[in-house]
């Protein structure tokens, strides 16, 4: 199970850092440090930071790490948690409801654990995906001419018709006077 994880962070830090590029086109990583007095150090920044400052952070797509400073040990999840966890204080709707996390935490050593987070990952970027090309499609919509939009799709509907008619008047007439199928024997008379 250590590998799949191991192996799951490798590829999502992968992809983030892929994704997140600075101005220079290299990559840029933003390293946080938390002191024991659980105050957070941007190193590029040289600035004590909140945890509001990590979720600007994090809403520009700036990949972040937070590191134990005496251990070094990673504790960005913990972070991530606890600005959602101040999120829902804040009074926003939470995401993840109660009987989502108690199915979550259901899952915590069992054997499904690392399926059940490559799921919920690819979901996520699934989800994603979808909201930018629905809202690409509609910055183009709403940016349209709507007269020239209008244009085209009765020119889309007049196309249509008229496939449909064509293909109407290429079939042979089915009227009983033409048709031209065998008839079936009448019934005897009695």
């Amino acid at each position: 199970m250590r590998f799949f994880s191991a192996l799951r962070q490798s590829v999502y830090h992968g992809a983030v850092l892929e994704g997140c590029r600075s101005r220079q086109g290299h990559v840029a990583l933003r390293i946080l440090k938390k002191y024991p007095n659980r105050r957070l150090y941007d190193t590029e920044q040289s600035a004590y930071v909140t945890l509001e400052d990590v979720r600007k952070m994090i809403l520009a797509k700036d990949p972040v790490k937070v590191v134990d400073s005496k251990t070094g040990a990673d504790l960005t999840r913990s972070v991530l948690l606890q600005i959602i966890a101040e999120q829902e204080a804040e009074g926003h709707e939470p995401l993840l409801t109660n009987k989502v996390l108690e199915q979550v935490i259901r899952f915590y050593g069992d054997s499904m654990q690392g399926v059940l987070s490559r799921y919920l990952e690819q979901s996520m970027f699934t989800f994603l995906e979808q909201q930018e090309l629905y809202q690409r499609r509609m910055r183009e919509v709403l940016n349209a001419n709507p007269i020239k939009l209008m244009q085209r799709l009765a020119d889309q509907n007049i196309s249509f018709l008229r496939s449909l008619l064509s293909g109407a008047a290429n079939e042979p007439d089915k009227t009983p006077a033409n048709d031209s199928r065998p008839s079936s024997p009448k019934p005897p008379e009695q």
